[in-house]
């Protein structure tokens, strides 16, 4: 047709024969250019390889320089036009790293602002590392010194979550939902003997050590008495710490009681209640209505924390993040010891 184009990549060319007859070759040129494409897309994933790099790289730098904006603020509920806030913290996970370090930065931050007057500390928590959980409960010592601390107790407040539940003093107040598990006062070392296990591959542990003690907790030689003697001495002081705590966090308690409750055990809500443990069944909802009630200050404004994620964790999505349980694996798995104010089935 005399409105088609011909194809940029064939040529035509004609010829007549002895007989008159006209014969129409047809020639499929080469595509010249086939090596300069396939280099310059291989040349436009690298410029974008090189883009996502440079920009992983930039929110690390950003990331290790940005430590002065800290979590941001959000709207939970309440009147949004009220200046006097409540602050919302939760500790729904296992006490441990890296958790503890974003729990900290949101109490430090709610005691420096000097619109909040108030905390809810949310916990729903079987407890974690007794370091961790100390250092919680020192800091919400801190902030209960000039402002009030109401605790709610969702599914479970036990050992470390009973303990850090305690940081809001004896001005503090605690409230349980009806199905709360609470309690499992106590601490904690994992350690597992594995020595039969070792007799029967053929497998003997020789350690170069510098002192009796130096490998006191393998799992490949049985505690001696003196060992035990040692760790037991350790236990004690940290659950000693936990009874203290609780009886300043308690006063209506005696020592006595403390001592009678501190077995290990868990409590129902209920039970909890009747031994002094816990001053009220609430929902959250109503926890924050009382404590905006008690406070005394009109409307107010119920905020609590979030963390923006990084460009980093946006470009790397979840591959490279750790799930709280391969975490707390990692934690009991660990050859070095460590003490646990932890809910005892969580190991």
């Amino acid at each position: 047709m005399a409105d088609e184009k011909p194809d940029p990549q064939k040529t035509t060319s004609s010829l007549t024969t002895a007989n008159g007859e006209q014969v129409v070759r047809l020639v499929i040129e080469a595509q010249s250019t086939s090596k300069s494409r396939w280099g310059t897309r291989i040349l436009g994933l690298l410029l974008m390889f090189s883009i996502i790099l440079n920009l992983m790289l930039l929110s690390s730098y950003g990331d290790y320089f940005n430590e002065f904006d800290g979590p941001l603020e959000r709207y939970y509920s309440g009147s949004k036009e009220a200046e006097q806030k409540i602050a919302l913290i939760r500790v729904s996970t296992t006490i441990m790293p890296p958790y503890t370090e974003r729990i900290l930065e949101q109490i430090k931050k709610a005691n420096e602002d000097d619109s909040i007057k108030g905390m809810v500390l949310v916990v729903d928590s079987p407890g974690g590392l007794v370091a961790d959980s100390h250092q919680i409960y020192h800091r919400l010592n801190k902030f209960a010194e000039t402002k009030p601390i109401y605790v709610q107790m969702q599914r479970l407040a036990a050992s470390g979550g009973y303990y850090i539940a305690m940081g809001g003093g004896d001005k503090g107040k605690l409230f349980a939902e009806p199905t709360t598990w609470t309690g499992s006062i106590g601490v904690i070392i994992p350690h597992y003997n594995m020595t039969e296990l070792a007799d029967k591959v053929g497998v003997q542990s020789e350690p170069l050590k510098t002192g009796e003690f130096k490998d006191s907790l393998s799992m490949f030689k049985p505690i001696s008495e003196r060992d035990r003697e040692v760790w037991d001495g350790i236990l004690d002081e940290a659950y000693q710490k936990f009874l203290g705590v609780i009886e300043n966090g308690r006063p209506d308690m005696t020592r006595q009681q403390i001592e009678d409750i501190a077995t290990g055990r868990i409590f129902t809500a209920d039970q909890a209640i009747a031994n002094g443990m816990v001053d009220e069944i609430s929902f959250l909802d109503d926890t924050i209505a009382k404590l905006e009630t008690d406070l005394k200050a009109g409307p107010m404004r119920v905020i609590e924390y979030e963390y923006p994620p990084t460009l980093t964790d946006v470009l790397l999505g979840s591959a490279s993040a750790e799930s709280e349980m391969s975490l707390l694996k990692q934690l009991l798995g660990s050859p070095a010891p460590r003490a646990f104010y932890l809910l005892g089935g969580s190991q």
